[in-house]
């Protein structure tokens, strides 16, 4: 497949390349934009090709965009070289990558996932900050959960900001959206245990009956969560703090529970 040469600013397809920096385009279009090769490399060894590969003049040659590159002819998307200066206009970054891929959104409804495929998920109320969010997508991968629920009004998961941060593990893990009552529902229709950290009725995070599939729960960065939310939860957890802070940073509280959980799992 011939690659296709872009020079202008104009030209609309990086316009529409662009637009994906903006939520309501990205839902508009269904689509997302990644970047960089070695996220790019995890999406692609997750089965995720993007649709449109985008790369930079006069990059160096590596034998994982050679891969990248021929998986994209192989499935009949779409090859663009252009200079840095358009990939930095196109990504909103002031020193981008070589190389960057328009992905289509995939489902992220509570039905495309099995609760019972991995012994831990991560579920997060209100999440706004795309940072902590893609944090909390690295610390699923990096404990061997199934995915993150996002819960309510939460920070898009297809975000430039949020898959730069996740790392990869944007691809790697299910990323799940729903309001409370429709995930509560869903929760209450299987198994599973839903646990909180929270100083309700709580029992010390060490040492607590956790239950595979466990579904670990914090809330919003700044207000956490509700109390209707806290006691609907299976089980309460406490985390000492032993300075003068009150509390932990959403992604860190999720990290440090989510560990603990699968030491007593295993």
């Amino acid at each position: 497949m011939p690659r296709r040469q872009i020079t202008g600013f104009s030209n609309p397809t990086v316009k529409l390349l662009r637009s994906l920096r903006d939520k309501k385009h990205r839902k508009r279009e269904g689509k997302f934009l990644a970047e960089g090769l070695r996220l790019l490399t995890d999406a692609r060894e997750c089965g995720r090709i993007p649709e449109t590969l985008v790369m930079a003049e006069g990059r160096d040659a590596h034998p994982l965009l050679g891969a990248l590159e021929r998986a994209v002819e192989a499935a009949g998307g779409d090859i663009i070289e252009t200079s840095a200066d358009i990939l930095t206009k196109i990504t909103g970054k002031s020193n981008p990558q070589a190389v960057a891929g328009v992905f289509a959104e995939w489902d992220t409804s509570l039905d495309q996932i099995d609760r019972d495929s991995a012994p831990i998920w991560l579920v997060a109320q209100a999440l706004r900050d795309p940072g902590n969010l893609g944090t909390m997508l690295r610390t699923a991968d990096a404990v061997g959960a199934g995915g993150l629920i996002l819960i309510d009004d939460c920070a898009d998961p297809f975000s430039v900001e949020s898959v730069r941060a996740s790392m990869g593990a944007v691809f790697t893990q299910h990323v799940v959206q729903a309001t409370w009552d429709d995930f509560i529902a869903w929760h209450r229709a299987g198994n599973g245990q839903l646990v909180a950290a929270s100083l309700r009725d709580a029992v010390p995070y060490r040492g607590a009956p956790y239950q595979a599939p466990c579904f670990v729960l914090v809330g919003n960065e700044s207000q956490g969560l509700p109390e209707d939310y806290e006691m609907a939860c299976d089980l309460r957890v406490t985390m000492p703090m032993k300075g003068r802070a009150d509390s932990l940073n959403a992604a860190v509280a999720a990290a440090v529970l989510a560990y603990e959980v699968l030491a007593a799992l295993d």
